[in-house]
């Protein structure tokens, strides 16, 4: 039997996890979701504070017509009895339904409205209905994937800002307390069909399994703890590799390359996966690859500059950031305009040395602009008798890759390659005797005391 007290024990200490007291419920309507909501809300008036501030949301599919009309009129009359904030999502036509995969575009939709909610009403924590059939049903859909402890240890009870206080308690125990507590809910009669994975292993082979061995359950619960157990000790073990192979850990983190490709297969795929590398036919290829060749997972670039795999977090706000305007035209009501490079490459990755170009002003087409390296430039470096192209030029300067990525050039109207900041000027524009009128780039970098 499912006690308030044992409730409480599991919800609290998840609570004891977090720093912040407010909730954003996911409530279907199912016997789990409001066995949640109402363990939750007689929790709050028990406490009589605002240690369990929360508020319920709720999908309307339009899966099941009227069915889905009266799971979503079980959830509002509960919140508008109790004065809890509802939020709901009515899918409409234009949210489109797949003829396939209806499961991974409901998990989609609701995730999405989830983190609208949250991040609107400034809730810290989703908290949802997971029990220990869902457990063990993700973990023989994991097993069947070779998944690894990862997979198999299952789902987390506090992970990603996500509290699953039920992960303890069994379906039916959860029914018996519904039943005891009269707390009405809806039955999802679609869940009774064998037509997804989940539902096939829900109905037909839990069943047996359950079959072998009275204790199945409560035996399962306990593996599980001692895989979640073994997995953190594997964590820790794997950080502390890691942690020696580190060479460099400031603007970027830079791991021996060398000394990585001589762990196991296992280490160097846990310890590239934690930075979204984790298809395990790419981490041959990163190792055998060339000197300055770039690996992208969503959130970082992985360098490989000789002995070494470099690290780079992607910066979404400015990874697009290809071209910034420098100045629209020259003012010709003066014979000079000096412009600082650093008033305008503040708030992004700009250069660090000092520098000072002076150009004609008429033998520039206007605008300005500064822009990341294209292929096919070229220019006339000061200082050399021909041209040269720009990736030669970042060749002969040795310049490994992150280093390329961080150079802007100077171009005109015309896309004309100006200089490479802050190495050369091209000597085709540059100010000579017979200039009136001048243009001065410089970048005066300030000194840190």
């Amino acid at each position: 039997m499912l006690k308030k007290s044992s409730f409480r024990k599991q919800l609290e200490n998840l609570i004891h996890q977090t720093e912040n007291h407010s909730y954003l419920l996911a409530v279907s309507g199912g016997a789990d979701s409001m066995v949640l909501a109402s363990l939750f809300q007689g929790l709050r008036n028990e406490k009589q504070n605002s240690e369990y501030s929360f508020q319920i949301a709720h999908i309307n599919y339009k899966l099941r017509g009227e069915d889905s009309d009266l799971d979503q009129k079980v959830v509002q009359d509960f919140c508008e009895k109790n004065h809890i904030r509802f939020h709901l999502y009515e899918v409409s036509e234009k949210d489109k339904k797949p003829e396939n995969s209806i499961q991974l575009w409901a998990r989609e939709l609701r995730y999405a409205f989830f983190k609208e909610i949250k991040e609107k009403e400034k809730l810290e924590f989703l908290v949802t209905a997971h029990h220990l059939n869902d457990q063990l049903e993700t973990f023989i859909i994991n097993l069947s994937k070779a998944a690894g402890i990862n997979g198999l240890s299952g789902i987390p009870a506090n992970d990603n800002h996500i509290l699953r206080p039920l992960l303890q308690f069994s379906k039916q125990e959860i029914y018996q307390f519904a039943e005891e507590n009269n707390i009405e809910f809806r039955e999802d009669l679609s869940n009774k069909k064998s037509d997804y994975l989940r539902n096939k292993i829900r109905n037909e082979i839990v069943p047996k399994l359950q079959e072998t061995n009275d204790h199945f359950l409560e035996n399962f619960k306990k593996s599980s703890s001692y895989l979640n157990q073994t997995k953190d000790f594997i964590q820790k073990q794997i950080q502390e590799i890691e942690n020696k192979l580190i060479v460099f850990n400031k603007d970027h983190k830079t791991l021996s390359k060398e000394k990585l490709d001589q762990e196991s297969d296992f280490v160097k795929f846990e310890i590239l996966k934690k930075y979204g590398f984790n298809q395990e036919e790419e981490i041959p290829k990163i190792f055998k690859a060339e000197n300055n060749s770039s690996f992208f997972s969503k959130e970082y670039q992985l360098i490989v500059n000789r002995d070494e795999l470099i690290f780079i977090e992607i910066n979404k706000e400015t990874e697009n950031i290809q071209e910034i305007t420098l100045i629209d035209r020259f003012d010709f009501s003066g014979n000079q305009i000096s412009i600082n490079l650093q008033d305008s490459m503040e708030d992004i990755d700009g250069i660090n040395k000092n520098m000072e170009w002076d150009f004609d002003a008429e033998k520039i087409q206007f605008p300005l602009h500064l822009r990341k390296h294209k292929e096919g430039d070229e220019f006339y470096p000061t200082g050399f008798s021909g041209k040269k192209k720009v990736s030669k030029f970042f060749r002969d300067e040795k310049l490994s890759i992150l280093a390329r990525q961080k150079i802007w050039i100077l171009s005109d109207g015309k896309n004309s390659v100006l200089g490479i900041i802050p190495f050369r000027q091209d000597r085709r524009y540059a100010k000579d005797e017979k200039t009136e009128r001048i243009l001065k780039i410089f970048n005066e970098t300030k000194n840190e005391i």
